[in-house]
């Protein structure tokens, strides 16, 4: 997600200093995601200065709260109402490592599939306490967790299927130069 359409959601709910806006994005994603300050105060400079934030005065304890403009509510409908596509995502790590994995000399890709299936049951069971626990809270959490979850299964599906699919390969035998030129003139003396 969009450090900079979160903020603008959050900002949708009435105006935020920077501290209040880290913990309503942390609660919101139910501490998935942690942000650091610094980050929320340059997305702030961004935002406003592409002029879809304004900054209010300072409150009594010194915090400068910034409200959502106009331009910053279409940007937020726009960015809602458009879908995020595959390639927007940040590259499948898991994906170019195993396939380095098959391509490097030396590795046990058994094993690195092992591994990494061991880390997704370990998260999924997490996440399946956490949802247990979290059966009456706010709605937003559980379809965090969820989708979490949903994604700890298909990759230990996917997991599986590139186990299955490592164990059933067969490399074709490597074809020494010689024996390929003499396939070759057989193949052209028999169309004589």
């Amino acid at each position: 997600m969009s450090i900079r359409h979160g903020l603008l959601a959050l900002l949708e709910r009435g105006p935020m200093y920077g501290y209040q806006l880290r913990a309503a994005f942390e609660e919101s994603v139910g501490g998935t995601w942690s942000l650091n300050i610094g980050q929320v105060y340059t997305t702030l400079s961004r935002l406003e200065r592409d002029e879809l934030v304004h900054p209010l005065p300072e409150n009594d304890g010194g915090q400068r709260p910034y409200e959502i403009t106009g331009t910053g509510r279409a940007e937020l409908a726009r960015w809602f109402a458009t879908p995020l596509e595959r390639t927007d995502r940040p590259r499948d790590e898991l994906a170019i490592k195993l396939a380095l994995a098959m391509t490097t000399p030396g590795v046990d890709v058994g094993a690195v599939v092992q591994s990494q299936r061991t880390a997704g049951v370990r998260a999924l069971q997490e996440y399946t306490r956490l949802k247990r626990r979290q059966d009456t809270g706010d709605l937003s959490w559980r379809l965090v967790l969820d989708a979490m979850i949903f994604q700890c299964e298909a990759e230990i599906r996917w997991l599986d299927h590139c186990e299955a699919t490592v164990l059933r390969y067969r490399p074709a035998p490597a074809v020494k130069p010689a024996e390929r030129d003499a396939s070759a003139e057989d193949r052209e003396g028999a169309g004589r």
